[in-house]
């Protein structure tokens, strides 16, 4: 599909097809800027990040990685593809490593995410509280989290979901606050105090 460039605010970005967007055109549009969503047919361009989100991501996959079993990989920034319409980029997944096929990946499939997580920015606010997990849930992965700064300090606090199968939605498991204990999905023990942040 091709599409023509128009001009905003200097920036040139392509015209949206009468009909939006398709993941297809998530990876073929030339000069995307990175991290480019893909919501309901939309394209979403992402603002520079707090350094309170740069850090959380890092402290989750640090995190993660001490206690991921072989079967399950961590990936930082990867797009989800949910359906045709909607590629979202979680800022943490954790993905089956069967589904890993090499250094180039691009993206994984709904049905290879075992976990998706947000942190929440000023400007993805609404999308990382409603729209994503709305959309994670109906696609079928099993586990979310939402991480937001909370407090007069700022400090970490993971929301932690569980996907109702039959309603299709998740419901809330756990509010951790200094440290996630968690069982699923799959035994977890991660210090997330505001001291373990600032190491980062």
């Amino acid at each position: 599909m091709t599409a023509e460039p128009i001009s905003d605010r200097g920036a040139r970005r392509p015209a949206p097809p009468p009909n939006g967007y398709t993941v297809d055109d998530l990876f073929t549009l030339p000069d995307l800027p990175p991290h480019t969503e893909l919501i309901d047919g939309s394209l979403v361009f992402l603002r520079p990040q707090r350094r309170f989100h740069a850090k959380m991501i890092d402290l989750l996959m640090n995190g993660l990685r001490q206690t991921l079993p072989e079967s399950l990989t961590a990936e930082r920034e990867m797009t989800v593809v949910l359906d045709r319409r909607n590629g979202p980029e979680p800022d943490v997944s954790i993905v089956r490593t069967e589904a890993v096929t090499g250094l180039d990946q691009t993206h994984f499939r709904a049905e290879d995410v075992v976990l998706a997580i947000e942190v929440v920015s000023p400007d993805s606010e609404a999308r990382d509280r409603d729209a994503k997990p709305r959309k994670y849930a109906a696609a079928g992965i099993p586990h979310f989290w939402l991480v937001d700064a909370a407090g007069s300090d700022g400090h970490p606090v993971v929301h932690v979901y569980e996907l109702d199968i039959v309603a299709k939605s998740y419901v809330v498991s756990g509010i951790h606050h200094e440290q996630l204990k968690t069982g699923v999905p799959f035994p977890i023990t991660m210090d997330i105090s505001l001291d373990a942040l600032s190491r980062f």
